[in-house]
């Protein structure tokens, strides 16, 4: 491709590129680019929020360039204060390396292995003396520290700030200096952080990268940034059934969203909306589990929803071990127990599961946690999205 077909192709679903002009005239140097993503794997599992920026470098690594994942084994004991209204809790270096190791291979699950450079950026910062330190430092202002958003939030609120969280911008832009990169992703919280690193770079004597970042992926709701705690993501390492249903629930107009940021592709025109889900969560699913667990998942997704058959891909259930005189309480306890290993107290079936319709009989909601219940064979109990029970 020419430089000016790669660069229509990179900032397509880019949030802000610093700048267009830079990025073409690098692209035009006739040699492969090096790219850093650095990640801190201060947890152990991704979901797909994540891998927006992870996608982005992939299409870099399509094209011919050179991918740096950057793995931030000593930044990820401070922790980046990026967004955060409070002091992350430190983490070993134990943790770190433990959550890297499960982290790299779920990122591969969408780059090239064998086309990305891993770095580990205490491979550095262990070697510096005190007074390396010092003399890093020496480059940043304090009233440049404390033009960040978080930092002077935190300031007005009264909240502390401290004084290692200073370090970490300087921190990741001199990551950018040692391995030399020419381009930098990340997400839109991450814009000071790498201007720190264009700064210092050119201190340095190098090419400032250029700075490109990726929007926050919206969640299953459509409305807040995918996350754990907010109970809207699909994970990496979800199960392809799990994945495809958490997937076939987004609404339409987010579905144009994932299309460009997960597959980097527009939506296609034209297709019947179910249809088009269908094939972005299949394709999604395939990407992380195969051809053919994303066909499954289709299958048997179509088979309970779109044919009705409520019963399949259920577990089953025997009517014999059901205790006597059993309630939608107890019966709804008895199956996600027995079924699947997942013990749960009165409260949380009350207040999340049977009072909000989620459990159902043969597709009729069982919302009286004190009603008396008794199941035939063959009749289906739904838990939940990802839960049923089929007697037996």
């Amino acid at each position: 491709m020419t430089p000016e077909e790669q660069l229509e192709i990179l900032v397509a679903g880019t949030a802000k590129v610093l700048s267009e002009k830079e990025l073409l005239e690098k692209l035009k140097l006739g040699r492969p680019l090096r790219i850093k993503l650095g990640v801190d794997p201060t947890a152990p599992d991704i979901h797909f929020g994540h891998t927006v920026a992870l996608e982005k470098l992939r299409q870099f690594q399509e094209l011919g360039h050179q991918a740096v994942l950057l793995i931030g084994d000593f930044t990820a004991t401070i922790g980046d204060p990026s967004g955060r209204s409070a002091t992350r809790p430190p983490l070993t270096r134990d943790e770190v390396l433990a959550n890297a190791e499960t982290y790299t291979s779920q990122a591969f699950k969408v780059l090239d292995r064998d086309r990305t450079e891993i770095v580990y950026n205490g491979d550095w910062f262990r070697k510096m003396s005190y007074e390396d330190v010092l003399r890093l430092n020496a480059r940043v202002t304090l009233q440049q520290m404390l033009q960040r958003e978080d930092f002077r939030n935190r300031i007005d609120a009264a909240q502390e700030v401290r004084l290692h969280e200073l370090q970490y911008p300087v921190m990741q832009g001199w990551d950018s200096v040692e391995i030399r990169s020419d381009v930098e992703i990340g997400g839109t919280d991450q814009l000071f952080n790498i201007l720190v690193g264009r700064d210092l770079q050119k201190e340095e004597g190098q090419p400032q990268q250029v700075v490109m970042l990726v929007p926050l992926l919206e969640g299953l709701d459509g409305v807040r940034k995918m996350s754990k705690s907010y109970d809207n993501y699909v994970g990496v390492n979800d199960e392809p059934q799990d994945m495809f249903g958490k997937l076939m629930s987004i609404s339409d107009d987010l579905m144009a969203r994932y299309h460009l940021l997960l597959l980097g592709e527009e939506l296609p025109a034209g297709g019947h909306p179910m249809d088009t889900k269908k094939a972005l969560a299949q394709r999604l699913t395939a990407r992380y589990h195969g051809d053919a667990a994303g066909a499954e998942a289709r299958s048997t997704w179509e088979a309970r929803f779109s044919k009705r058959d409520l019963g399949a891909g259920a577990a089953e259930l025997a009517l014999a071990d059901i205790p006597s005189g059993a309630t939608v309480l107890s019966l709804t306890a008895h199956a996600f127990e027995v079924a699947f290993d997942l013990k749960k107290s009165n409260g949380e079936l009350r207040k999340q599961f049977i009072i909000p319709g989620s459990v159902q009989m043969n597709g009729e909601k069982l919302t009286d946690p004190a009603a008396a219940v008794t199941p035939a064979a063959g009749d289906v109990l739904k838990l939940s999205k990802k839960h049923a029970v089929r007697f037996v």
